[in-house]
C-alpha cells in the first residue's frame, strides 16, 4: 500500500502500535480485519486533512470521540473536515473514535488513551455516566480541552457545549403536533408516541423535557407515550416501538428525538396505524430521503458547520489564552419539510 506518511504517523491516527501498521502495509498476515481497517482509514483521513492544510502554520491533533448512529456521526465527520480550511493558517489534524453501542466504561477508556497520549483538544459526544464525568476530570488535570457536541455533561470541567439548543427544539416539535392535532375529531384522547435513543443522554432529555412542557401548553389532551433504549439503530428500535403501538391503538403523532426513523416507520406501515404529523431530527441522508418522499413531516435541524466552526475557534483560543469554562454556544434550530430542503454540499 504506497502512501506518503511516516509510519508512526500512520499509527498515532489509527492508535494502533509500529508494528501492526508495517504489517498492514506490506501485506503480512497476524493482523486483524478490523485493525487493518483502522490502518488504511487512517491513511485516508491523513490524506484528506493533508489536502485540506496549508504549510506554514502550527498543527493541531484534534480527537473526535462520538458514540452515535454511524448516519450522524458521518454527518458530523464531514462537517468537521468541511471546516478545516476555515483554520488556516493553523491546520488541524483530527482522529476519529466513532462508536454506535459503546458502554460508558469503554468510551472513558478512549478519553483516557487520548490523554496520556497527548492532544490539543477533544470534541465529545457521550452519555451521562460517572465514569465519564471522572475521567473529565482527569482530562482538566492536565489541561485537555473537551468540548461536548449534541448532548451535554453538565457541571463538569469541560471547556464548552457547542450544538442545538435542546430545550427549544423539543417546544418546535410540540408546536408542530399541536397544530396538526388541535381541531381534528380525533384529537381529544390523542397520544404522541416519543422515541429517544437512550435516556442516558442529556440532550434527549432536555428536548423530551421541551416537547412534554409545550405540548401540555399548548394541547393538554395529548398524551404522551415515551420509549427509549433504542440507541438511534433501526434494529434496536422496533422492539419498544412495535410494543408501545400494540398498548396505545390511540397514537396519532410522533416525535423522534434519537433517530432510528425508518424502523418506526415500518413498525406504523406494518400495524397500519397512519399518524398525523411525524418530525425527526438531523438533516442526514436517511432523513433527506424520508422527507422527500413525504414519509416525514418535519426534520428540526441545524447547521454542524457552524457547530465545527464555533469548535475550532475555540481549541485555537486555549493555545492562546485561559478560555472560560461552562461556555454554551447554542444553535438556532430550522423547521425543515419536504418544500424547503437545502442542498446536500457534502454529496455534491
Amino acid at each position: 500500500m504506497k502512501h506518503p506518511f511516516p509510519l508512526k504517523e500512520i499509527a498515532r491516527q489509527a492508535g494502533v502500535g509500529l508494528a501492526t501498521v508495517d504489517r498492514v502495509l506490506h501485506a503480512r498476515a497476524g493482523v486483524q480485519d478490523a485493525m487493518a481497517q483502522r490502518v488504511r482509514q487512517a491513511i485516508a483521513e491523513l490524506t484528506r486533512q493533508r489536502l485540506q492544510a496549508a504549510p506554514g502554520g502550527s498543527v493541531l491533533v484534534i480527537d473526535l470521540v462520538i458514540d452515535a448512529p454511524q448516519r450522524f456521526s458521518r454527518a458530523v465527520q464531514l462537517a468537521l473536515e468541511g471546516e478545516l480550511p476555515s483554520a488556516l493558517p493553523s491546520a488541524f489534524r483530527i482522529r476519529f473514535h466513532i462508536t454506535e453501542t459503546a458502554r460508558p466504561e469503554d468510551i472513558a477508556l478512549t478519553l483516557a488513551r487520548v490523554r496520556k497520549r497527548g492532544s490539543h483538544g477533544v470534541l465529545l459526544k457521550a452519555p451521562d455516566h460517572p465514569v465519564i464525568r471522572d475521567e473529565l476530570s482527569s482530562c482538566a488535570k492536565v489541561h485537555l480541552p473537551v468540548i461536548t457536541l449534541a448532548t451535554d455533561l453538565p457541571d463538569t470541567p469541560r471547556l464548552a457545549y457547542i450544538g442545538l439548543d435542546n430545550e427549544s427544539a423539543g417546544g418546535m416539535a410540540a408546536w408542530l403536533v399541536a397544530q396538526s392535532l388541535n381541531g381534528r375529531p380525533s384529537a381529544a384522547g390523542a397520544k404522541a408516541l416519543v422515541v429517544l435513543s437512550s435516556r442516558s443522554f442529556y440532550g434527549e432529555e432536555q428536548r423530551e423535557s421541551g416537547f412534554r412542557q409545550t405540548l401540555a401548553r399548548l394541547a393538554p389532551s395529548v398524551g404522551l407515550v415515551c420509549v427509549s433504549e433504542g440507541r438511534g439503530i433501526d434494529y434496536h428500535t422496533t422492539a419498544p416501538v412495535q410494543m408501545a403501538l400494540d398498548q396505545h391503538p390511540d397514537i396519532s403523532a410522533v416525535y423522534s428525538i434519537g433517530g432510528g426513523n425508518r424502523a418506526i416507520l415500518a413498525c406504523l406501515e406494518q400495524a397500519k396505524r397512519p399518524v398525523a404529523v411525524f418530525v425527526g431530527h438531523d438533516l442526514d441522508r436517511d432523513n433527506r430521503a424520508l422527507l422527500a418522499q413525504g414519509r416525514l413531516s418535519a426534520v428540526i435541524h441545524h447547521d454542524l458547520r457552524q457547530d465545527m466552526r464555533v469548535a475550532l475557534r475555540l481549541f485555537l483560543h486555549t493555545r492562546h489564552a485561559t478560555p472560560r469554562r461552562h461556555v454554551q454556544a447554542l444553535a438556532a434550530a430550522s423547521l425543515i419539510t419536504r418544500y424547503n430542503i437545502p442542498p446536500d454540499h457534502d454529496a455534491m
